[in-house]
């Protein structure tokens, strides 16, 4: 395997392969798999589990790793193409990512929307300019519309958690301040139809995840033999579930006018988990790839709950990305 970009990419038995390669490397540690390998991870976007497990994950196999936040002790880099660089940008990634690669054994980058050019998006132009310039196996961080290693520790995380096939599970719009990539629900929505599950999207009309997403998603789940269904009522859909898994995410008709997304998204404040709502579920549990905004996205009560599987999700991640790394060096 020497790209991870979209888990999409891999058919079933390739991420059950993966998962079970995870588990191993949770149970049984090979701590000079990697000796002498260096992996090299770009930022152009904050991070807290993704550098800290990639990192983690790097020097439990035996091997190295750098970071590069891009404009924060490096020079900053220029994205776009044809750009006239007369700003702030330094150096642009047609030379900097080809040279970060020659360093490294493996690199991964993260870059998340732009957020004004819907199609650009969508597309993954900036991330797809940046892939073709590396030669050397390549790791997706979080792209635009991307998240593998976030839905590979979701899939982890379910199958951890016991979550039977054919059952009722509900990614759920929440409320956040300002709007947000679309790369985690995109991703999560993704796996829970190629799992087979009977998958329910509860947002708002204004949030829906968009054409192009939802037609991959509801041929994933036709092909596993499971459903998807939307609901405008997420206290509705989520009675009965197995699991809700809360996310926000930006509105694809306000796409580049944040403005106005932010206008709007104010008439949704009561799009939160609490405890009532979990009450209402089949036992089911909380998931929420993290960070989340407390008390806002969901309660402390949900949160410091029994049912709460997001810090399972998070230690997940450093299992799944050793699989991923183990196959990719």
């Amino acid at each position: 395997m020497k790209r991870f970009l979209d888990l999409a990419d891999f058919e079933r038995d390739q991420v059950s392969a993966l998962l079970e390669l995870a588990r191993r490397l949770e149970t049984s540690p090979e701590p000079h798999a990697l000796a002498g390998k260096i992996l090299g991870l770009v930022f152009f976007n904050p991070s807290l589990r993704t550098l800290a497990s990639f990192q983690a994950g790097m020097a439990r196999l035996g091997g190295n790793s750098f970071v590069i936040t891009p404009g924060q002790g490096t020079w900053q880099l220029e994205t776009k193409l044809g750009a006239l660089m007369n700003g702030a940008a330094a150096e642009h990634v047609r030379e900097g990512i080809p040279v970060l690669a020659s360093y490294c054994d493996v690199l991964g980058i993260r870059a998340f929307a732009d957020g004004k050019d819907l199609a650009s998006d969508l597309a993954e132009t900036n991330f797809m300019a940046m892939a073709e310039l590396v030669e050397k196996p390549l790791i997706n961080l979080e792209s635009a519309v991307n998240h593998p290693c976030q839905a590979l520790a979701d899939w982890k995380t379910m199958d951890d958690i016991g979550v039977p096939r054919q059952s009722r599970f509900v990614l759920s719009w929440a409320y956040h301040p300002k709007p947000l990539p679309m790369a985690v629900p995109n991703s999560f929505a993704l796996i829970a139809a190629q799992m087979g599950l009977d998958l329910t999207i509860a947002c708002p009309p204004e949030y829906d995840l968009g054409d192009e997403a939802m037609a991959e998603i509801e041929a994933a789940a036709k092909s596993s033999g499971g459903r998807v269904q939307s609901s405008r009522d997420q206290r509705e859909a989520c009675k009965g579930a197995w699991v809700v898994y809360a996310k926000s995410w930006g509105g694809k008709s306000f796409y580049g006018r944040a403005e106005e997304d932010i206008e709007v998204r104010q008439r949704y404040k009561h799009w939160r988990i609490d405890e009532e709502v979990m009450r209402s579920t089949d036992n089911g549990w909380f998931m929420h790839c993290l960070p989340v905004r407390r008390n806002v996205v969901v309660t402390d009560g949900v949160l410091d709950g029994p049912q709460n599987a997001a810090i399972d999700e998070a230690e997940n991640r450093l299992y799944v990305q050793k699989a991923v790394l183990a196959l990719t060096v």
